[in-house]
């Protein structure tokens, strides 16, 4: 009889801290986990120098980009080295992008079909390199779990699709430690298999705040084929005037 409490006992402690968990996880809006995640890494304003290493498994590329964000919705950014593609560059206003050529000094608006294409050759998209806040407007959003890493915990979000919205992903997974960085990404195509992983690496103080100084974007299939942004300046700002997210700003990036 004694054996029979006892073990009656443990399994209403063990319902009662499972249920707990559940509560507490509840109780996390993971809407605002990843609206504060975007704007934690965005910033209100930012003006960064950043060095992107496309890596594959026969040969390896650099390229060093100026960048400049305001808010969500504006982005511009372009690169400085090397020469021969100094000038290229890609400006997002809301949700309209444009990219430009110096070459053949043309400027071209993407269609959103064009968005999640890869740039410059890199495992980025557009989308990605601009920051888009797409998965805050057109995604639900919940925990799905939480753990604690080297004293902090550290949420995992589940985004999926609104019905209709005009996105490529079925699911996105977000690992959001509770100072707001973002430690993972995730993205899932439509069948829920795993297309590619964006990581924050090397963790430390870039513009006055803790933030990883390289974010890696590896596909789920090409174990030594990755793309690294490393950030080598950081600024944030309480602003940037609206007028430098032009199209003309965009064909003449040394007036920056």
């Amino acid at each position: 009889m004694m054996k029979l409490f006892k073990a009656t006992t443990a399994a209403i402690l063990a319902l009662a801290f499972a249920s707990g968990i559940a509560k507490a996880q509840d109780s996390v809006d993971g809407l605002a986990l990843v609206d504060a995640a975007v704007k934690y890494y965005r910033g209100q304003a930012s003006v960064a120098t950043v060095r992107m290493i496309v890596h594959r498994s026969d040969w390896e590329r650099e390229m060093t980009i100026k960048a400049w964000t305001l808010g969500k919705k504006y982005s511009l950014f372009y690169i400085t080295d090397p020469p021969k593609d100094e000038g290229n560059g890609t400006l997002k206003r809301e949700t309209d992008m444009w990219t430009y050529n110096p070459k053949v000094n043309r400027v071209i608006k993407l269609p959103p079909s064009m968005m999640s294409q890869a740039w410059m050759g890199s495992d980025f998209s557009n989308n990605d390199l601009a920051k888009s806040d797409s998965i805050i407007d057109d995604y639900v959003h919940e925990v799905e779990a939480e753990k604690t890493v080297d004293g902090k915990t550290v949420y995992t979000v589940l985004s999926m699709p609104k019905p209709k919205a005009p996105v490529i992903w079925g699911m996105q997974k977000l690992y959001i430690r509770e100072d707001h960085i973002l430690l993972r990404q995730e993205f899932y195509d439509e069948e829920m298999a795993l297309v590619k992983t964006m990581t924050g690496e090397q963790i430390e103080t870039l513009g006055g705040k803790l933030f990883p100084r390289i974010w890696r974007m590896q596909k789920a299939d090409a174990e030594n084929e990755y793309t690294l942004l490393d950030y080598r300046e950081l600024e944030f700002k309480e602003s940037l005037p609206e007028r430098l997210f032009t199209v003309s700003s965009l064909q003449n990036p040394k007036r920056m």
